[in-house]
């Protein structure tokens, strides 16, 4: 992972965009986030939190610190963002481990973006909870996971959480081809 480019494009994930039980965040309001802390042209991808903008040269840890504070003012909420330079999302999307599979079952590969790089010495506790066929990989410090079925049935899910992993969120390798593309690449 890239701490700090000159590159002007990044990317910022929303771990949640549900503020209360009735109320998710929109984006155009998250849109607005961004450029109240002076990030310029963002633009989203389907409504579920992702986030694609220029700025100068800034620390990814910096982007997540500014954008979070900006969240929390705004929405009276904290929600964790993980933010990526565009070269290493190009590179996270050209990392997916299940390319074999990805055509036909692209809503069933799910990478788990990290903060923190996880070391591979995560699998053997993950694999315990893994169901017949699913496949789950680390590359490059993120979890990489293929389920033969709806992901969301899966037990899986239950144990990639913040607790167990550190700060992280899922998306899907739609979403990630989406984001590439939105980058240019």
């Amino acid at each position: 992972m890239t701490p700090f480019s000159n590159s002007s494009t990044y990317l910022a994930l929303l771990h949640s965009i549900v503020l209360t039980p009735d109320r998710r965040i929109v984006m155009s309001d998250l849109r607005d986030v961004a450029s109240s802390v002076g990030y310029r042209n963002p633009r989203t991808l389907v409504s579920s939190g992702n986030l694609v903008f220029e700025a100068d040269g800034h620390d990814v840890a910096e982007i997540e610190r500014r954008l979070e504070s900006a969240f929390a003012r705004d929405f009276g909420k904290h929600v964790d963002i993980i933010a990526r330079v565009a070269d290493d999302w190009i590179a996270l999307a050209a990392g997916n481990p299940f390319s074999d599979a990805s055509a036909s079952d692209a809503p069933n590969i799910v990478v788990r973006v990290m903060r923190t790089p996880l070391s591979k010495d995560v699998l053997p506790g993950l694999q315990r909870h893994c169901g017949d066929g699913e496949k789950i990989r680390v590359v490059n410090g993120d979890l990489w996971v293929h389920f033969p079925g709806k992901p969301s049935t899966s037990k899986l899910l239950s144990a990639l959480t913040t607790k167990r992993l550190g700060v992280g969120t899922l998306r899907n390798w739609n979403t990630v081809r989406g984001l590439r593309d939105m980058i240019g690449a």
